[in-house]
């Protein structure tokens, strides 16, 4: 029953994904299915998915390929000895003899039998064929694989992988037990289609399904991710550690500590020592505060991550995390390998080169970061939905050093307000105008964009985010409205008042102030107010008095009043 839940699970996590990727195919193959073109969507599949730093794709018959996605239902091959016998027929026309890793039957209840087939990730340097042609996915066309991808998935062959060389004497006995068992959490959560069986999985073997071992024989990723603290002295001359150092405006250092393996456990210590404080800021339009942590949980996991997976160790530097107030800033030694920020947030895509593949690997399948390519775009959105300045990279080719600043502050008020009254605006206008905020040099193709749509005024390079956002957004009025003004100026109000005509009601009092007070109070706040309003001014100010009743008030001015 448990593997039946975790499968109807699956078919439909699936069927949610807002479109057919190139690692996932739907097929109604109500009665059959051509055995040559399966055979091709194998070969793409597989390509795809090494392509897109994923571990498998999936092939699922018996659901339609347009949202919804309604599940028909399939009979092809309707026994187990006829599907067992596939992956054998399967495996004999591709190169390399490949064949699916599992084939999953479940009966689904909206339409019956649905087929999931787990076909493995081309391995890597080695793209897949079938009967000798290579083939592809066009977004969710079937066609030959590129020459392009064809020479990306080659090229891995010749890519030296340090987190995948194995380390000599290394035994089990160098793994902390209890990093294992985390791990096993997460890797079932990634996979709940394998959680059933991680239970009889013994640390070697589990160890040997991340590919993190070989017949016993540890990775330097394993030592890495799961090591005990000596794990650190058989990767001697690298270096396995985290520093985490707190500083103030000065640069003073205030406090730092030392993580080193196992990674999965420390990196979860080291994030519990930032201190994660609560930010306000004043929205337009409104009287009350916004609240927000200063930094997005997700976000510095997702920074300090990335630095593990692609820190060169064998430069045998730490990987530093600097807090200072309002900005944390990460820093791993190596060279940026996609080259260009800005080109893997415009393509959406996964790096063509990984330098700890192993490595980064196993933490996709830890749920520790995210080498589809989304991550770092995913990043900036976090930030630009928070209202906050972007995270900024800068990249160091001389020093090898890749280092960025996640900001947990405001820097241009009007920065924050364009982003509210702009729900609408592209990532990439926000980048632009984040690079304004911060004063950092656009080339003139890009402030004409920015002109163009009004978000910027001044002249090159003084150029700044437009003030007239608010004018174009008609918010001022209503911002003043909400806010109110200064006690003083009712107070001032009441007293001229008083001065030109005499003592007042309190009626007489409530229709020259109620029309004054915010529109965002109710009635009965806005006498509360009036009445709080008199109380102060009678007692502690000593400018009002009643000489009327307690039903019946006069408020006149205390004699003294000028």
């Amino acid at each position: 029953m448990a593997d039946r839940s975790r499968l109807l699970a699956l078919v439909d996590q699936l069927r949610a994904e807002p479109v057919e990727t190139e690692w996932l195919e739907f097929k109604e193959a109500k009665h059959d299915f051509g055995f040559d073109e399966l055979g091709k969507y194998f070969s793409a599949l597989a390509n795809e998915a090494n392509l897109a730093g994923r571990d498998c794709a999936w092939l699922l018959f018996g659901v339609a390929n347009k949202p919804p996605r309604k599940v028909v239902g399939t009979s092809y091959r309707n026994s187990p000895a006829a599907l067992q016998s596939l992956k054998q027929e399967i495996s004999r026309n591709l190169a390399p003899g490949l064949s699916f890793e599992d084939i999953h039957v479940i009966q689904h209840p909206e339409g019956g039998r649905v087929l999931l087939f787990r076909i493995p990730a081309a391995p890597r340097g080695v793209p897949v064929a079938w009967n000798g042609h290579y083939h592809g996915r066009h977004g969710e066309s079937l066609g030959a694989l590129t020459l392009n991808e064809m020479d990306r998935i080659r090229a891995q062959a010749s890519q030296a992988d340090w987190s995948a060389e194995l380390v000599p004497d290394a035994k089990l006995d160098l793994i902390e037990p209890r990093a294992i068992e985390v791990g096993r959490a997460k890797f079932a959560a990634k996979h709940p289609e394998l959680a059933s069986e991680i239970g009889s999985w013994d640390t070697g073997k589990f160890l040997e399904k991340l590919r993190l071992a070989t017949d016993g024989k540890l990775t330097r990723a394993a030592l890495v991710l799961f090591g005990k603290r000596e794990a650190v002295m058989p990767l001697t001359p690298a270096t396995a550690q985290i520093t985490w150092a707190l500083k103030d405006e000065a640069g003073n250092d205030l406090d730092y500590k030392h993580y080193g393996p196992p990674f999965l456990l420390s990196s979860e210590e080291m994030f519990g020592n930032v201190r994660n404080l609560t930010y306000r800021y004043m929205p337009p339009g409104t009287l009350f505060p916004t609240e927000v942590p200063q930094y997005d949980n997700w976000v510095i996991r997702e920074a300090l991550h990335n630095c593990i997976a692609h820190q060169d160790y064998s430069l045998g530097g730490r990987i530093s995390v600097v807090e200072k107030p309002g900005e944390l800033i990460f820093t791993n030694l190596g060279d940026f390998l996609p080259r260009d920020v800005d080109e893997v947030i415009r393509r959406d895509a996964p790096p063509e080169v990984y330098r700890n593949r192993r490595l980064a690997d196993a933490m996709v399948d830890l749920q520790m970061i995210d080498t589809r390519g989304g991550g770092i775009r995913r990043m900036f959105r976090e930030q630009r939905e928070r209202f906050f300045p972007l995270p900024e990279y800068a990249l160091d080719a001389d020093a090898r050093r890749v280092e960025v600043r996640i900001y947990g502050k405001l820097l241009d008020e009007k920065y924050t307000h364009t982003l509210i009254q702009h729900p609408d605006l592209s990532l990439e206008d926000v980048i632009l105008l984040d690079r304004v905020q911060k004063r950092r040099p656009l080339n003139p193709d890009q402030i004409h964009r920015l002109r163009t749509a009004k978000l910027v005024e001044g002249r090159a390079p003084n150029i700044f985010i437009s003030s007239a956002v608010a004018a174009i957004t008609q918010q001022q009025s209503s911002y003043i409205r909400n806010r109110g003004l200064d006690k003083g100026y009712y107070k001032q109000l009441l007293i001229e008042r008083i001065r030109t005509f005499g003592p007042a009601t309190r009626q007489q009092i409530n229709e020259l102030l109620l029309p004054k007070l915010p529109d965002v109070l109710t009635e009965k706040q806005k006498l509360t107010k009036i009445g709080n309003l008199l109380a102060e001014m009678a007692r502690k100010d000593k400018t009002l008095r009643n000489e009327g009743s307690d039903t019946r008030p006069s408020w006149a001015l205390v004699i003294a009043v000028k």
